[in-house]
């Protein structure tokens, strides 16, 4: 068995007084397609930015890759990661948010080259041939020399997918990343996941409510409430047949609101 790609060892997240994550240990395997389902304010969102480096931890350990995350060797153990560690564990993952957060006045093949050409020093020359290659993958092509304020959302979305995966990380976190868009334009982000799902080796964690897309993407589905995983196990098994009361409560409201599940 390989090890894990990631490993969260007894993490803790407080915001001042209020605990978000207490004590969450779990595994993703390399390659592993997971999704991370649950009530708004569970702590799916939080240990996606955690692994970002977007948040820090108040205490417990994670590994990415075989490495500390928040932690390096010093002295005759760990301590704390300085800034050039955390920068090198950065280019590891990327991240694709609810909102684009794509550079309003520069063109889109512009948004997906800038950062391999300053954290990576690719050239122009190779990190536009890239580009070029994702924004096709991502059916953009055509729209390289288009300004944000003339695409849809759901191209904004796929653009800023390409702008993540132009730095080749292991791990991609996707976070909410339909839910700013209107309802016609969901299935063209989600055709975009699911081509990365099933053509690359890429690890990938999932946050969100679109129950039906988890179900067929998801190798494994957990669902967290109150900052801990309450249920875990195949997509299948969580939605057909969940064991614990609080997941089939919230599934039942899922189904309600008339989610696909």
């Amino acid at each position: 068995m390989p090890a894990p790609i990631i490993r969260i060892d007894n993490i803790v997240k407080r915001y001042g007084p209020l605990t978000v994550l207490d004590g969450l240990s779990m595994n993703v395997m390399p390659g592993e397609k997971l999704a991370l389902i649950g009530p708004s304010g569970s702590g799916k969102t939080t240990i996606l930015r955690i692994l970002m480096t977007l948040e820090t931890i108040s205490g417990g350990h994670i590994e990415v890759d075989g490495e500390q995350l928040y932690h390096m060797p010093g002295g005759s153990g760990l301590v704390a990661a300085d800034e050039r560690h955390l920068h090198r564990m950065r280019e590891k993952i990327g991240m694709v948010f609810q909102h684009f957060n794509l550079f309003p006045h520069k063109c889109v093949l512009d948004n997906v080259t800038l950062a391999p050409m300053l954290t990576k020093g690719i050239k122009r020359p190779q990190a536009e041939k890239r580009a070029m290659e994702l924004l096709d993958m991502v059916g953009l092509a055509d729209k390289a020399k288009s300004v944000p304020a003339q695409l849809s959302g759901g191209q904004k979305q796929r653009v800023a997918i390409a702008r993540a995966l132009a730095l080749s990380p292991k791990i991609m976190l996707f976070d909410e990343v339909t839910s700013a868009l209107d309802p016609e334009l969901v299935e063209e982000v989600l055709n975009v996941m699911r081509k990365l799902a099933s053509e690359t080796d890429m690890t990938m964690l999932l946050v969100t409510h679109e129950m039906g897309f988890a179900h067929d993407f998801a190798d494994r589905v957990l669902f967290f409430d109150r900052g801990k995983i309450v249920e875990e196990g195949k997509p299948a098994d969580i939605f057909r047949n969940p064991t614990q009361e609080r997941t089939q409560t919230f599934l039942r409201k899922i189904i309600a609101a008339g989610h696909r599940v």
